[in-house]
């Protein structure tokens, strides 16, 4: 045995314990991190070759572990831009000299610029909208940009598309006068009028008057109910109706348009009251200079009261009153009519070994090739978790279990500090035998 060799054994044993009076300062001095995770100190022996009459002390090492995988609580906060993730992956964030890195901490705020912050200066980043719905990257960060919520101004959006839905009554009777696509007062009383309002590109409202007018049954006798019928719907622009007189017909139009009509389909029921044909057609304004592509074909023919009810996109001028995040990852902007628009898509990243990657200042994470390569994806797909927003994670740091450590870490480190001391008095008693 070494006397050497004990004391070296007792100053591994006290770095050991140094090391893992460290990682429990860094867990206590983080404890009130947003998304901090906590690390602790694994301990692994050193043997030295020995004999059976002749032991060597080896030592010990140690290793950091990171609990990176270990979900924290989550506290709600008053900041609707405060976010944290509910399950797994991470917030893709770019550092200052703008590299991608990933987090847990969602404590986010506005910079001067309006791109959200969190309090290690990192920027969130996510995919936009200005080109349509995104798609994600599943291997990389291509196409990322910073969320900024700064929107101001009047925003006003066009209709394009819309749904017209409803019931036409089967009991109504077949046209004898004029149909409505003719333009001709005086119009068949055997026509049912709804309307529903559009938007153009600087946002006023337009109103179009749709007529559905049956005008044949193939199944005879033509009263019965429960046969296929054939309809006839006619669209005009409430704003060129008739103003005297008892009916809107004629409606008006100007050059260059031909016809007051704004669009017309032919719809077809079968017996069982389903549409069979005709549930699509477009409106062609001459004065909004746009067309709105219509989905009828929620229509059905039954022994009821005409009813419909419609919803087109497209929005009138209106400032944008809040932006808010949704579950799924969504930043809209909320507008003060009531209606909202998406602006980005936060995605979420992770790897297959969450708690072997390499830890950096900021409370940051980069993938290396012990955690394995990133991986992308959107909030609620693909086992990702969700986004809550107006919370935050707080770190998953046991307070009382640091205090314990500590003081197991100090009792171990005396206990070592004494087998070196006794070593030093040995070799005392060694140096004084030549005296």
């Amino acid at each position: 045995m070494s006397i050497f060799g004990s004391m070296k054994t007792a100053v591994s044993g006290m770095n050991a314990q140094a090391n893992r009076l460290s990682t429990v300062a860094d867990n206590i001095a983080n404890a009130n991190t947003a998304g901090y995770k906590a690390v602790s100190t694994a301990f692994s022996s050193l043997v030295l070759p020995s004999s059976s009459g002749n032991y060597n002390s080896g030592g010990v090492q140690t290793s950091i572990r990171q609990s990176v995988s270990q979900q924290g609580d989550i506290s709600y906060t008053t900041s609707g831009h405060d976010l944290a993730i509910s399950g797994d992956g991470f917030f893709i964030v770019q550092s200052p000299d703008g590299v991608p890195v990933l987090t847990r901490a969602g404590d986010f705020t506005k910079d001067p610029d309006g791109n959200l912050v969190n309090s290690a200066g990192f920027k969130l980043m996510g995919y936009s909208y200005d080109a349509g719905a995104p798609a994600v990257v599943v291997n990389g960060f291509s196409g990322l940009v910073p969320i900024n919520v700064n929107q101001s101004g009047l925003t006003a959006i066009a209709s394009t598309t819309g749904t017209f839905a409803g019931n036409l009554n089967s009991n109504a009777k077949v046209a004898t006068g004029n149909l409505p696509s003719a333009n001709t007062a005086p119009v068949t009383a055997d026509t049912k009028q709804m309307s529903m309002v559009g938007y153009d590109k600087l946002g006023n409202t337009v109103q179009y008057d749709f007529y559905f007018t049956k005008t044949a049954v193939t199944s005879p006798p033509p009263a019965a109910p429960g046969v296929a019928s054939t309809w006839q719907v006619a669209v005009f622009r409430h704003d060129d109706a008739a103003t005297g007189g008892t009916s809107s017909f004629p409606y008006s139009f100007a050059p260059p348009a031909t016809t007051a009509m704004l669009g017309s389909s032919t719809m077809t029921f079968d017996a069982d009251g389903k549409l069979v044909g005709g549930g699509a057609m477009t409106i062609t304004d001459p004065v909004t200079a746009g067309s709105i592509a219509m989905n009828i074909s929620g229509f059905t023919q039954l022994a009821s009261e005409f009813a419909g009810s419609g919803t087109p996109n497209g929005q009138a001028a209106s400032p944008v009153k809040d932006v808010t995040i949704d579950k799924d990852g969504t930043v809209y902007a909320k507008y003060a009519d009531g209606t909202s628009k998406p602006l980005y898509r936060i995605p979420l990243a992770t790897v297959a070994s969450p708690d072997n990657m390499t830890l950096m200042s900021g409370n940051v994470y980069s993938a290396n090739g012990q955690s394995g390569v990133s991986i992308t994806g959107f909030p609620q797909t693909n086992g990702f978790g969700s986004i809550q927003a107006g919370a935050i994670e707080s770190s998953n740091v046991d307070l009382a279990g640091e205090l314990t450590e500590m003081i197991e870490s100090q009792r171990s480190y005396t206990a070592n500090s004494k087998v070196f001391q006794t070593g030093s008095d040995i070799m005392d008693v060694l140096v004084n035998l030549k005296r």
